[in-house]
C-alpha cells in the first residue's frame, strides 16, 4: 500500500500551516488604537481586546493536540485554519462596513467573538508538534521541531512589522483584507502540502492498528500513538512536575504572546511613539524571542535544560526590572530585548525538560504545558490594562511587576525541579542516562 509524501514535505506543510495560523497573536496589537479611537475603550478593555485571540489559541491546543493521536494532524489543522478564515472574514466585514462611524459599544462583544475565531489558528502549534513528530525518526526530531517552532513563531513579529505600514497605506479594512487573503492562501496551500505520517494514511484506508503500524515501520516511521489520547492527558495530569512546567511556561510563552499583543499599546501610549515605530519595536521583541528559541534548544542540549532555564529566567527577571524602573526610551528597548531573549530561550528549555520529567506521557504533558502555558497570553494583557486604569500613565511601567513576580516564582519552581532531578540517579542533568 503506497503512501504520499516525505518527512520534509510533512515538515513544510506543518510549518506553513502553523505560520499561517499563529500570526493571529498580532491580530489586535497594532490595530487596537484604531478600535480605541472609534469606541473609546478603557485600558482594561484594550488589554482584553489584544488578548482575546489567545483564549481559543491556548485552550484549543489541548483537545486538538490530543485529536492528532487519533487521526493525524491534517484534519485538525484544516478545522482550526478554516475557523480562523471565518473569523477574519467577519472582522473584515465589520471594519469595511461599520468602521469608524457606525461602530459603537454594542459591537464590542461581536469584535471579541471574531477575535476568538481568528485565534483558533494559534492552536495549530500543538497539532503541528504531533504531526512533525510522527513524520520524523527520533534522532531527527529535535532539528525538525526546532525548524517548525522557530519559523512558525516568526509570524507575529513579522505581522507586527507589516501591519502598521499596511494600515498607513490601505486603512484598517484594507490591512485586514490583505490578512484575509494571506490566511485564505495559506489555508489552501496547507490543504495541498499538509500530509499525515504513513501510519495515519494507512489507517484512513482501512488498515488495522497492527497492520498500519507494521507497514509504517517498514517505510521508516518510528513514533506511534501510545494508547488513548485522554489516557496520556490523565497520566500527565497526575504527575506534579507537569504542573510546575505549566506554570513556568505560563510565564515564558504566555508572556511572549502577551507582550507581542501589548507592546504596540505600551510604546504608543507610554512613549507617544507612532503606530509604525510601535510596530517596529514590537517586531524587534517578537522576532528576537522567536529566532533565539532555536539557539535555546541547542544550548539546552549542551548544558542541560535546568541550567539553561535558570539562566534564561534570570535574564527575563533583569529585563522586567529595567522595564519597571526605566522612563528612558533606549533603556526600555534594552529591557524589552532582554525580556524577549529570556522568554525565547526559556521556551526551548521547557520542552527539553518534558521527556526528562514526564517520560511516560510526553504527548499529554506537552498538551497541558502548551495549552495552559499559552493561556498566560490571554490573562496578562487585561491585567496590564487594569494597572494602567488605576495608576494612570505610570502604570505602563509598574505593570511589569507582574513579570518580576512570575520570574521569581518560575526560578523557585526550576529549583524544585532540580531538587527532584537529584533524586533520580539514573539521569544526568542534561537528561542522558548515566
Amino acid at each position: 500500500m503506497e503512501y504520499k509524501g516525505t518527512p520534509e514535505r510533512g515538515l513544510f506543510g506543518a510549518t506553513l500551516g502553523f505560520f499561517t495560523g499563529f500570526a493571529a497573536v498580532a491580530l489586535f496589537g497594532t490595530t487596537a488604537s484604531k478600535f480605541n479611537e472609534a469606541l473609546q475603550l478603557s485600558p482594561a478593555i484594550v488589554g482584553l481586546l489584544v488578548a482575546i485571540p489567545s483564549l481559543s489559541g491556548s485552550l484549543l491546543r489541548i483537545p486538538f493536540g490530543a485529536w492528532v493521536d487519533m487521526i493525524g494532524g491534517r484534519k485538525p489543522f484544516l478545522v482550526l485554519l478554516w475557523l480562523s478564515v471565518a473569523g477574519m472574514a467577519g472582522l473584515l466585514g465589520v471594519t469595511h462596513f461599520l468602521y469608524p462611524d457606525r461602530l459603537n459599544a454594542s459591537m464590542v462583544p461581536l469584535i471579541l467573538l471574531l477575535g476568538v475565531l481568528c485565534g483558533c489558528g494559534i492552536a495549530t502549534f500543538s497539532v503541528g508538534i504531533g504531526q512533525v513528530s510522527y513524520w520524523f525518526p527520533q534522532k531527527r526530531q529535535g532539528t525538525a521541531l526546532g525548524i517548525y517552532a522557530g519559523v512558525g513563531n516568526l509570524a507575529p513579529g513579522l505581522f507586527s512589522l507589516i501591519l502598521p505600514f499596511a494600515m498607513s497605506g490601505l486603512g484598517l479594512s484594507g490591512a485586514y483584507l490583505g490578512w484575509f487573503i494571506f490566511l485564505l492562501i495559506g489555508t489552501l496551500l496547507y490543504h495541498v502540502f499538509g500530509l499525515n505520517a504513513p501510519y495515519f494514511q494507512y489507517r484512513s484506508r482501512g488498515a488495522s492498528i497492527d497492520q498500519a503500524r507494521l507497514m509504517a515501520q517498514q517505510v521508516g516511521q518510528e513514533v506511534f500513538p501510545k494508547g488513548n489520547a485522554l489516557q496520556t492527558l490523565a497520566a500527565a495530569g497526575r504527575n506534579g512536575k507537569t504542573w510546575l512546567l505549566v506554570l513556568i511556561y505560563f510565564t515564558t510563552f504566555g508572556g511572549f504572546i502577551a507582550l507581542t499583543a501589548w507592546f504596540p499599546t505600551y510604546w504608543k501610549s507610554y512613549y507617544s511613539s507612532t503606530v509604525i515605530t510601535a510596530g517596529l519595536l514590537t517586531a524587534m521583541f517578537s522576532l528576537t524571542s522567536s529566532s533565539i528559541r532555536v539557539l535555546g534548544g541547542s544550548i539546552a542540549d549542551r548544558v542541560g535544560g535546568i541550567r539553561t532555564l535558570s539562566l534564561a529566567l534570570g535574564v527575563l527577571l533583569v529585563g522586567a526590572i529595567i522595564m519597571i524602573l526605566s522612563s528612558a526610551y533606549i533603556l526600555s528597548i534594552i529591557g524589552a530585548l532582554l525580556l524577549g531573549i529570556g522568554m525565547g530561550i526559556s521556551n526551548a528549555a521547557v520542552f527539553k525538560l518534558v521527556p526528562q520529567f514526564i517520560p511516560n506521557a510526553v504527548g499529554g504533558a506537552s498538551g497541558w504545558i502548551g495549552g495552559l502555558g499559552a493561556f498566560g497570553g490571554f490573562i496578562m494583557p487585561p491585567l496590564l490594562g487594569e494597572v494602567v486604569s488605576h495608576a494612570g500613565l505610570s502604570g505602563y511601567a509598574t505593570g511589569f511587576i507582574m513579570f518580576v513576580i512570575l520570574a521569581i516564582l518560575s526560578l523557585a519552581l526550576t529549583y524544585a525541579l532540580n531538587k527532584s532531578l537529584a533524586a533520580q540517579p539514573q539521569f544526568s542533568e542534561t537528561g542522558a542516562a548515566r
